[in-house]
């Protein structure tokens, strides 16, 4: 069955800094693929950090492509043999695409493929257009009470449960989130929904650290870029017991931040950077190898959809309100703009494509 509509427009990268809404071909889907109108899409840093830059971590952009990876819609058409999807099924799009046949995909961290397809990685185009085609396996059915908005939260929801579980953290441990955006707001509202205490959070900015107070955070740390990370970690462990935080994720992926984090952070603690920053940076190896803290990293997220949706859909997690700003579709450009410019105050913009 195919959707009727005839034409589709996508939010293309032409270069850095060149962002588009330009008329694309209108997908068909193929054997095991879906046709999803997408209806709302969430701008992400690392989109954000595209725009700007052409680039993401080890990622760089070498031909236009279409961003956005957060996004959920509607089923407007099936492919060959789909038996699982119908039209009119509300879903929740996970943007990676695996292999599903590599050691690492057969190992269940099908995260980790190293042929994974992720939407709006370069060189692979992302999910910000009108209508796209998506194999089902990867598409999750979201309850009506789950609007189209929360859908498109889900993506960067996974990537805070994913942190949570990296570490380990569990009810009564203490937790510091280095970096109050999105992802740090996130891993936040799972941390209180999962009993987590106490939660120190630092960031650069007030209203950002008021915010996460309001969100339950039980101390805020206003970071100074002019005291060093040693002062800063003095600081931290002042707010704690027992030498340090159990557990430290950190979101910004700034290398001072990092350092923090790791000196704030207990004899036989755990860090996890979550955060993308630049590839080379320096830390204060003595220090955490003599205190047998454990450095971990953190690459999205696998086997969180279900779990994301049904603790969305229980009531005891509601992150909608950080969806400060919505977009039409055809504006998305502006909505880049307010998504980088931090005077607006704005945590998370989507585009909604009505």
């Amino acid at each position: 069955m195919s959707c009727q509509q005839q034409s589709n427009y996508g939010v293309l990268l032409n270069k850095p800094n060149d962002l588009q809404v330009v008329e694309i071909p209108m997908p068909t889907p193929k054997a095991g693929e879906a046709q999803v109108k997408v209806v709302a899409t969430g701008i992400c840093g690392s989109d954000v950090h595209l725009w700007k830059h052409g680039s993401i971590g080890i990622f760089t952009m070498t031909e236009p492509l279409l961003l956005g990876h957060e996004s959920a819609g509607v089923v407007t058409a099936v492919g060959p043999g789909v038996t699982d999807l119908k039209v009119g099924d509300r879903v929740a799009i996970e943007a990676g695409i695996p292999c599903s046949q590599c050691q690492q995909c057969m190992q269940g961290r099908y995260h980790l493929c190293p042929d994974v397809v992720f939407k709006s990685t370069p060189p692979f185009d992302g999910l910000l257009a009108q209508y796209i085609c998506h194999p089902t396996r990867w598409l999750h059915k979201i309850p009506d009470s789950i609007s189209y908005q929360e859908g498109a939260l889900l993506e960067p929801l996974s990537v805070a449960i994913s942190a949570i579980e990296r570490v380990g953290v569990s009810f009564g441990r203490s937790l510091l989130i280095t970096g109050c955006g999105p992802i740090g707001l996130m891993v936040l509202a799972v941390a209180k929904a999962i009993g987590v205490s106490p939660i120190i959070v630092t960031d650069v900015q007030p209203s950002r650290l008021a915010y996460a107070e309001k969100m339950g955070a039980d101390y805020t740390y206003q970071v100074n870029p002019h005291l060093s990370d040693v002062d800063i970690a003095r600081d931290i462990r002042a707010l704690v017991q027992d030498g340090g935080v159990d557990y430290s994720l950190e979101c910004t992926g700034i290398e001072s931040s990092f350092r923090a984090a790791i000196l704030s952070t207990k004899d036989a603690g755990t860090v996890c950077l979550v955060g993308v920053g630049k590839n080379d940076q320096t830390l204060p190896v003595n220090n955490f190898a003599m205190r047998e803290v454990d450095i971990k990293g953190l690459f999205r997220y696998h086997h969180t959809y279900p779990r994301a949706i049904a603790l969305m859909a229980s009531g005891r997690l509601d992150v909608k309100h950080l969806i400060t700003h919505q977009y039409p579709f055809m504006d998305a450009v502006n909505a880049f703009q307010t998504a980088a410019d931090y005077s607006t105050g704005a945590i998370k913009v989507q585009i909604i494509n009505e």
